[in-house]
């Protein structure tokens, strides 16, 4: 054995269990979890069925998790995947009529795909979680945590805020899964360390920021994630820092708070500490490969574009069924030719094998005398099978091999941790994995105004919340707690992301802007309540507490602390 492999796979969604359903609200936990999660609890579970320890981490963001607890979420799943079995019979039925023989076997596919996607779903109580919980019991995985609600750490305006997320995050962990996170993944890999920081929107002064890994270090967290330009020190800044004035101030403020010699040489095989100039709280980090990354990612070259695969665009309506596959990446919809499940086989087998070899050369590269390299390979959950169908069997195939063959390990990112803890501490610039490297894709022209929202909550919350704190009662238990969960909500940062990649502008704005209003009326509410000692609009505080009841156990603990 000459090193190691460790599949890291984020699954995160927005809160959307009780705001919406379709195109945009719990639709997309309905897909997610129908077309990835439980398609990679088969992969594993059959894997350990075959003596094959998966040995890969998989991050459940704390908001993913409440929502796969929810009932809500466990019926409306079991009525979506239902309307799914019924619209592919219909759609056999009618390719039928119409003489589309290769469409009525894909139709006849998927009536099989979703009812034996319905029958596991029942067939484990409907508990999402509980398997993924199941599996890191055994040993066979590891499961990280990430900030409460994905929130954008290097940009919110308080220290409180990036404790509160971290906090929470930690918690609803421990409360969900049993065990206390032994890593995290940041959201979106995005780092800031300590210096004094002047916000880059709004008039606030300026002041000394706590590093991003000192929240971390204070929760007990041993190891975090980040891209590779940040390793290497590189500024990999892109273009977008000359067209928004806002984010070239910060990156100008962070040259020069913070003296940072990019290092090219500095290798992502082994992990590192992480600590900020004049600090004392190192954490742990694990750097993303590049080049085993590329392979799955590349829109050029990835293996997702193989003709044969299913194309994810092209879908038949009523029911949202696709049929067709990619066919060539860059041709119109229009151009796309029939989907046929038997002919994706050569191109798994060929793909995995390709994979490993790149896996095996890398670490045969990259041999350093004191430990064998690891290869940190982080995707988004939602690739595997969501976004190419296919991904779960390619995952399968590659860690099956990669046993078989005994070159390389696949390892999980606490194990390798444990077994090689590092002995380099380096300070890292600011960025993220997102285009550019900095923070364009969260603060650009489109999104600078829910910053300002956010800065402007956040400047005024955090007194009122420490009073409410500070009296005893349910009333005061119950507003301070409608006020956090609506300021996590309101920090997402999936919003911003929406409204920047058109993907769901409308229902982003919409949702961002409900969240701030809700804060808005509830800071009223705790006002007059802290002044006169009652409690008004219990019907608006019932409906809200209903509809967003996330991390309640976990804040009710942390209030009465």
């Amino acid at each position: 054995m000459k090193g190691y492999l460790a599949f890291v796979l984020h699954s995160h969604l927005p809160y959307v269990v009780g705001h919406g359903r379709w195109p945009h609200g719990a639709e997309w936990l309905h897909e997610a979890t129908a077309e990835t999660y439980i398609p990679i609890l088969k992969v594993l579970n059959k894997l350990a069925e075959e003596g094959i320890r998966p040995a890969i981490t998989i991050g459940i963001t704390p908001v993913l998790q409440e929502q796969l607890r929810d009932p809500r979420f466990k019926s409306g799943f079991k009525e979506y995947v239902r309307n799914k079995i019924e619209s592919a019979k219909n759609d056999q039925k009618e390719f039928a009529k119409l003489g589309f023989k290769r469409r009525e076997k894909v139709a006849h596919f998927w009536i099989d795909f979703y009812s034996q996607t319905l029958e596991y779903f029942e067939k484990i109580n409907e508990d999402i979680l509980g398997q993924f919980k199941k599996l890191q019991d055994e040993g066979q995985i590891e499961i990280i945590t990430s900030a409460a609600t994905h929130g954008y750490l290097p940009l919110l305006l308080k220290d409180e805020s990036v404790d509160l997320q971290v906090r929470v995050g930690k918690e609803a962990y421990l409360h969900n899964l049993g065990v206390k996170p032994e890593g995290i993944w940041p959201p979106e890999l995005a780092y800031r360390p300590a210096y004094r920081w002047k916000p880059p929107v709004g008039d606030y002064p300026e002041y000394d920021r706590a590093g991003v890994e000192e929240f971390y270090s204070k929760y007990g967290i041993n190891y975090f994630l980040v891209d590779q330009h940040l390793l290497k020190g590189g500024k990999a800044i892109g273009t977008y820092l000359s067209i928004f004035e806002g984010l070239k101030a910060l990156w100008e403020k962070f040259q020069k708070e913070v003296n940072i010699i990019a290092e090219t040489e500095r290798k992502p095989y082994k992990p590192y500490y992480a600590i900020s100039p004049n600090r004392d709280k190192p954490v742990g980090f694990f750097t993303r490969d590049p080049e085993s990354a590329l392979q799955v990612w590349s829109r050029d070259w990835g293996y997702p574009g193989n003709p044969n695969y299913l194309e994810f665009h092209k879908r038949h309506f009523p029911g949202g069924h696709k049929y067709w596959r990619v066919t060539d990446p860059k041709a119109d919809l229009a151009a796309k030719e029939e989907y046929d499940p038997q002919a994706t086989r050569g191109p798994l087998e060929e793909q995995s094998e390709h994979f490993v070899g790149i896996v095996e050369g890398i670490v045969t590269s990259n041999q350093m005398d004191e430990r064998p390299p690891i290869v940190v390979s982080p995707y988004d959950s939602e690739l595997f099978g969501h976004w190419w169908f296919e991904g779960p069997g390619w995952l399968y195939l590659v860690i099956k091999k990669l046993n078989a063959r005994g070159n390389v390990k696949t390892v999980t990112l606490s194990e390798y941790f444990g077994k090689y803890p590092p002995v380099e501490v380096v300070t890292l610039p600011e960025g993220s994995w997102g285009e550019g490297g900095f923070h364009w894709v969260w603060l650009n022209e489109n999104t600078e105004w829910t910053w300002k929202h956010i800065y402007s909550v956040e400047s005024r919350i955090y007194p009122i919340l420490d009073e409410l704190k500070a009296k005893d009662g349910d009333d005061a238990q119950l507003l301070w707690s409608l006020l956090v969960r609506q300021l996590l909500l309101l920090q997402a940062s999936d919003w911003q992301f929406l409204i920047t990649t058109w993907s769901a502008r409308d229902y982003a704005e919409a949702r961002f802007s409900m969240h701030k209003e809700n804060i808005e009326k509830l800071m009223e509410i705790a006002r007059n309540f802290l002044r006169e000692g009652k409690l008004s609009n219990r019907d608006f505080l019932k409906t809200l507490d209903e509809k967003a009841p996330l991390f309640k156990e976990v804040l009710d603990k942390i209030f009465k602390e």
